[in-house]
């Protein structure tokens, strides 16, 4: 796996776990630290995990057989 797949997927499970927090229990983690949802370093995070989950679409379509 490809040092970049495994950042995206990190990236990737912090946002799932990001968005179960907000749905189960109303708190965004991600705004709690870095100052709020229109928060410069928030609106970042939120831009680089969504581009992870775009990049983990690419997983999906890989081949992963060993030849």
């Amino acid at each position: 796996m490809l040092v970049l797949d495994r950042i995206a997927l990190i990236l990737t499970i912090i946002g799932g776990l990001n968005w179960g927090s907000i749905g189960l229990f109303r708190y965004d983690i991600v705004a709690a630290i870095f100052g709020g949802q229109t928060a410069t370093l928030s609106r970042v995070i939120y831009t680089l995990v969504g581009i992870a989950a775009i990049w983990c679409i690419s997983l999906l379509f890989r081949d992963h057989r060993s030849d």
